[in-house]
């Protein structure tokens, strides 16, 4: 596969996961479940220390969710056990009651994978999507726009 270059916006929440031996298959490479696992816990990450929200405090003091309702990923080059991946968290659009995301895993410049999730927010009383609260809009807004010339979208 061709290797595509990948220079995350200025100001793009990035973080660095270490392949552990636990990520991967057989052969020493990362088990394709196991990065939505690594994508879940960026978007919390995310919530939590570039937007100022307790995503906790979300789920179980406010009783809203944020389940996927779509994913799709191009994995483009394999990850490795001792590797340390950069994940970039991108937004592509915010809805109603939904938001989705762009997340890039890369290293040293080169991208190796590019996910895009869409996450609805609902009720986990009724299990039914809900609108986004404004004060939440304007979070989401303001990153998208922070970080609007996404690379290789």
């Amino acid at each position: 596969m061709k290797e595509t270059r990948f220079v995350p916006p200025k100001g793009a929440f990035t973080r660095t996961v270490t392949i552990r031996f636990s990520h991967c298959d057989p052969a020493g490479i990362v088990y394709f479940p196991h990065y939505f696992d690594m994508f879940n816990g960026l978007i919390e990450d995310w919530y939590t220390e570039q937007l100022g929200l307790n995503y906790a405090e979300l789920i179980l003091g406010d009783r809203h969710g944020f389940p996927f309702v779509h994913i799709e990923t191009d994995f483009k080059m394999p990850s490795r056990m001792g590797e340390h991946l950069d994940l970039t968290l991108l937004l592509e659009h915010v809805g109603r009651s939904s938001l989705t995301v762009v997340i890039v895993g890369h290293l040293a410049g080169v991208e190796r994978l590019r996910a895009r999730l869409v996450t609805a927010m609902t009720s986990l009383e009724t299990q039914q999507s809900v609108e986004l609260p404004q004060a939440l809009r304007e979070k989401f807004e303001t990153y998208l726009q922070l970080t609007e010339k996404m690379p290789g979208a």
